[in-house]
């Protein structure tokens, strides 16, 4: 993606804002323990206006009227840093690069920021970032309304991140591509998977293929912790431990993709450890694979995804009855909440450069959002019957299955992204067995 996008993007956020300062700060490095740290990821909206992937990275946009500036402070070159964790962009360079009013030495923001928020009404910042910049910028507010002869100072200090994530919510071309060229890596992932799982494996020896595929591919990391279940552990919805033994019988539940460009996917697939689903296995998964074709073939344009999540508890509502796991009026289980005890989550999440996207889902009026062209998100419909569970005939216990496709609305209706991989039970068993 070039700067001009970026560019764009920095001058929609300021047609955005009314008169004011919006200062977005890049993520800071993570320690892990003592003098190491974690692998370093970006702050998300910082990312989107800049494509800059460096720390202690200030971007600040400024509107007067019909006047505007946009000011970037990186972090000047540094010999010593420079050996020991390699070269930064650089005053030069940045300058060169970017397509921003003025670039400066992020040692200068602290002596900067008072006189940048003079006679200045609104600050713009991340309500809930309490970064030692955005500390500053507040305490620059505060002083400057203290201070003799400043005739305008900040009366309002508005969330810069609701107009960001509201612009994040559709995806242009290039963002798309990105999404895609993670899905295909993902891809290779879950179908080396299916190949290589054996019983006798552990959870991670599986996760441990799959991470090689994305590491071999060029993706930086995966978008989330995995999650690879076997058996029981599937019905454990954030299960990350990953340490068990797959067994003979069981099925595998696996929750995981990588990033590309910061650019998440979400997957999860769900597949018999031995390569041959069970009837029972094939029943329930057959009937959850039914609910996810028919909640992704409804999606479309102008579609609330507050009907879309009714539409699909109705529709596992009515497998757990076929299934003789609920009894009764759909109606009257659907009010009791009955279902929710073995489909608990969601239909689905926004995604991009965050794989839970934290985009609105609602509108100014509080009111569900309808489908754009351009929106992406999960459809993840899922079934989970503990092991323990009396209440459910002892065929189906200890079943969890999960199906997650990434879907872009389109103008005509929708995109699965993830189109590529294997999913029917026929298809499932012929991988697996490859």
């Amino acid at each position: 993606m070039n700067e001009i996008h970026f560019s764009q993007r920095r001058a929609q956020l300021l047609d955005l804002m009314e008169e004011g300062v919006a200062i977005v700060a890049s993520a800071s490095a993570k320690t892990r323990s003592n003098d190491t740290e974690y692998p370093y990821r970006q702050n998300s909206d910082f990312y989107y206006l800049c494509g800059l992937n460096e720390d202690n990275a200030v971007l600040i946009l400024s509107k007067s009227g019909e006047s505007t500036k946009t000011l970037l402070f990186v972090q000047a070159h540094n010999a010593e840093h420079a050996l020991w964790n390699g070269e930064r962009i650089g005053l030069e360079r940045a300058r060169e690069h970017f397509s921003v009013d003025e670039v400066h030495d992020s040692a200068e923001y602290s002596g900067m920021i008072k006189e940048l928020l003079r006679e200045h009404i609104n600050l713009y910042i991340d309500l809930h970032d309490e970064s030692l910049i955005l500390t500053e910028a507040k305490g620059a507010a505060r002083a400057l309304r203290e201070t003799r002869g400043v005739k305008r100072h900040i009366r309002a200090i508005c969330d810069i991140t609701h107009l960001i994530r509201t612009m994040r919510l559709i995806k242009s071309d290039e963002e798309i591509a990105h999404i895609t060229k993670a899905l295909k890596i993902t891809a290779e992932a879950h179908h080396t998977a299916m190949q290589k799982c054996r019983a006798g494996m552990r959870e991670y020896q599986l996760q441990a293929h799959m991470s090689y595929i994305f590491l071999n591919n060029g993706a930086a990391a995966e978008a989330y912790g995995a999650i690879v279940a076997g058996g029981n552990n599937a019905n454990t919805l954030h299960y990350v431990d990953n340490r068990d033994e797959l067994c003979e019988g069981d099925l595998v539940l696996i929750d995981a993709a990588c990033e590309w460009e910061l650019y998440a996917s979400d997957i999860t697939r769900t597949f018999p450890i031995n390569g041959k689903f069970t009837d029972a296995q094939k029943d329930v998964y057959e009937k959850v694979l039914d609910v996810q074709l028919r909640v992704i073939n409804a999606i479309k344009p102008g579609v609330k995804r507050d009907w879309l999540q009714v539409y699909s508890e109705e529709l596992l509502c009515d497998v757990l009855i076929e299934l003789g796991i609920l009894s009764g009026e759909r109606s009257f289980l659907m009010e009791a909440k009955a279902h929710k005890k073995y489909a608990p989550h969601g239909i689905g999440h926004w995604m991009g450069l965050d794989v839970h996207d934290p985009c609105p889902y609602v509108d100014e009026a509080g009111e569900s959002l309808a489908f754009r062209a351009g929106m992406v998100m999960t459809i993840e419909p899922g079934l989970y019957f503990r092991a323990d569970d009396e209440s459910v005939e002892e065929k189906y216990r200890g079943i969890g299955i999960r199906i997650e496709d990434n879907i872009l609305v389109t103008e005509s209706g929708y995109e699965n992204l993830s189109f590529m991989i294997a999913k029917t039970v026929d298809e499932i068993e012929t991988i697996c067995q490859s």
